[in-house]
């Protein structure tokens, strides 16, 4: 890998997200090597990917390169490799460009789609983990429309105007509402010659509530919004296959679509050499005590949604968020430095700041630890958070543009094929 030898301690990172990334940052300018890794140059703010499948905001706006991130920091070294295996016992990665020794290794890989075993589903759905797949989806749900044009098949044309979203976290219902506001403002002016009234779009939750994890206010509200927009809520429900054309539930319900959306649930990204059952939990996360090290291991540590550091109050782990992992990838920075000088280490404690979920314009839900409000307001405190926490001050400056004027035009101006999708294959 070209890596320079030195006589500081190699820190090892896999995985440049949210938790990686503030792990970086917190040993940047410290008498130690930090090697990054990962299979993109760039970091996904996550949270507006859905933006991008529908076509509100371009991907180089919700992207930035790694390089460019941590650019001015001495012993830094970023390598765009796909990291395959790692060797516990000789404490070396192995990835495509080659291997790589360690001092100190740290998993960030964070987590994937989990289709809970269906092959299925997982073959014939969309998923919404990357920005590839979310260009996929975009240019899946535009391509469809297209073809509504030219069939004169009712029922066909039903299925390709029919979106089914299954999941009602804040993934499902922030991209159902933005479905439904294209629906409603965008596509009769786009496609004048189509009866786009028909365009369906139903969220399908297995549980008895949307966003579960946040407050039933919140979940109340939210499913408020979304019926107003159209959109058909279905509770209780469990999605049992998907055959690229029609989807069967646990119960008599089934739906024609020619686009499933995949929200239903992630698991840990976890890499071999660390898979084995007595390193995860359940969801596929490696286990991990208060200090975030891996279970057996004083220098191999796990962060952000890999890592399932169990709490009283999180007896499954951590919420597989941003600020959890933002919290502990900062925190572990001064664990390994104390580490390195044989200093007391601090056991991590989560901060929760609160959840909020957007539900289309002048729509939002937050609530925060002593607050928690709905409506208009909601969205505001939505929108300055989500631009407050974009890195660099050009995507900041390009996602507030965009949002401006796609409020006072009501258009969404990256709703272009740049990229037909042809094959469902994982990015």
């Amino acid at each position: 890998m070209n890596i320079p030898r030195t006589s500081y301690p190699r820190i090892v990172i896999i995985g440049g997200g949210f938790a990686g990334i503030a792990l970086a940052k917190k040993l940047s300018k410290q008498e130690v090597q930090v090697v990054l890794l990962d299979k993109h140059n760039y970091h996904t703010f996550q949270p507006l990917l859905y933006q991008v499948s529908t076509g509100g905001l371009e991907p180089d706006s919700i992207a930035y390169p790694i390089r460019k991130i941590l650019k001015d920091f001495p012993n830094f070294f970023f390598r765009l490799a796909n990291v395959e295996e790692i060797d516990i016992k000789k404490n070396k990665v192995q990835t495509n460009i080659g291997k790589l020794k360690f001092d100190y290794l740290v998993v960030a890989s964070g987590s994937t789609t989990n289709y809970f075993g269906n092959s299925e589903i997982e073959r014939h759905s969309m998923a919404m983990k990357t920005i590839p797949q979310s260009l996929n989806l975009r240019s899946l749900i535009l391509e469809n429309f297209e073809e509504a044009l030219l069939t004169s098949d009712l029922n066909e044309r039903n299925a390709l105007m029919n979106f089914v979203i299954v999941g009602g976290g804040p993934t499902g219902v922030e991209l159902a509402g933005a479905l439904a506001e294209i629906k409603k403002g965008i596509l009769p002016k786009d496609y004048p010659d189509l009866d786009t009234r028909m365009a369906q779009i139903h969220i399908i939750q297995s549980g008895n509530c949307l966003l579960k994890g946040m407050s039933a206010k919140a979940s109340e509200k939210a499913e408020v919004f979304l019926e107003k927009l159209g959109v058909n809520i279905w509770k209780n429900v469990k999605v049992t296959n998907y055959d690229g054309r029609t989807v069967t539930t646990n119960s008599d319900l089934t739906f024609d679509t020619a686009t499933l959306v995949w929200a239903a649930g992630v698991k840990g990204a976890t890499i071999k050499g660390l898979d084995a059952q007595e390193f995860v939990s359940r969801g596929n996360r490696i286990l991990v005590n208060e200090f975030n090290q891996v279970k057996g291991f004083d220098h191999i540590f796990a962060i952000g949604d890999i890592a399932c550091m169990a709490t009283k109050e999180s007896p499954n782990g951590l919420p597989m968020m941003a600020q959890p992992a933002m919290q502990q990838g900062d925190q572990l920075g001064d664990n390994i430095l104390n580490l390195i000088e044989e200093k007391p280490m601090r056991p991590f404690e989560y901060t929760n700041k609160g959840a909020m979920a957007t539900i289309g314009r002048n729509k939002a839900v937050v609530d925060l630890k002593r607050f928690k409000f709905q409506g208009v307001f909601a969205w505001y405190v939505w929108m300055f958070v989500h631009l407050f926490f974009l890195i660099g001050f050009r995507n900041r400056m390009v996602v507030f543009v965009n949002w401006v004027y796609n409020y006072v035009r009501f258009d969404r101006e990256a709703r272009l094929i740049i990229r037909p999708f042809k094959n469902r294959v994982e990015d």
